[in-house]
């Protein structure tokens, strides 16, 4: 399975919270020039889902895609 994770840049504020309270943290998310979340990489993703839990904005989903 494969994992795709969402933020939507409308309500991301930048806090870091996702950033610091992901274990993989510097190897998945980085900033835009406007101070707001990406991921770049999921491949290190383990779906553990702290991310979302901490996000207090709500602006973090995590799909689970099946592998064809």
């Amino acid at each position: 399975m494969s994992v795709q994770i969402i933020v939507n840049k409308d309500k991301c504020n930048g806090c870091e919270k996702c950033y610091y309270a992901c274990p993989k943290g510097p190897r998945i998310w980085k900033k835009d020039k406007d101070g707001k979340f990406y991921v770049y990489d999921v491949s290190d993703c383990h779906n553990c889902k702290i991310c979302v839990g901490k996000c207090p904005v709500d602006a973090i989903t995590i799909n689970i895609l099946k592998d064809e």
